[in-house]
């Protein structure tokens, strides 16, 4: 039996959400068991319109609301003048230096994972972060590879 596209739209309304602290609940419910939380990280993904899902393959994915950001940059190093971040699904990248946003909360946000995702920076990465940002006519910037990155309003 063939699904219909009104049937596999259906099937991916998980019920999944992942809060602003980054845990995720499926239909009010703490997802508490860690390996299932570290794939759920693992398989955030936007779609070309936006959409959050979470996805399997090219075929295969489901959505999932997100609250606030895809990721958490639990930590961050400076290696000369280049930052490097790592999440909380377990990775590690350079940090986007220009993709820098401040949110309304002040709180900070970069993109990773190649610019697709969003990710809230933590106290314990911001204070790294912070011995090099500075204050400029407009705001903000990290100086950072050899330039200085605005920090934008979200």
């Amino acid at each position: 039996m063939k699904l219909t596209e009104e049937q596999i739209e259906r099937l991916r309304q998980t019920g999944i959400r992942l809060d602003a602290q980054g845990r995720f609940w499926h239909e009010g419910e703490l997802v508490s068991h860690k390996g299932f939380q570290r794939a759920l990280r693992k398989w955030l993904d936007v779609l070309p319109d936006g959409r959050p899902i979470l996805r399997l393959d090219d075929k295969r994915y489901a959505y999932v609301e997100i609250e606030d950001a895809f990721l958490l940059v639990t930590s961050a190093r400076w290696d000369g003048d280049r930052a490097f971040v790592q999440l909380n699904d377990d990775s590690g990248e350079e940090l986007a230096h220009g993709t820098l946003e401040q949110g309304d909360d002040d709180a900070l946000y970069c993109k990773a994972r190649g610019g697709k995702l969003r990710a809230r920076i933590t106290t314990p990465a911001y204070y790294v972060l912070a011995e090099r940002i500075e204050e400029t006519d407009d705001g903000f910037a990290l100086r950072a590879a050899g330039e200085l990155h605005p920090i934008a309003p979200c």
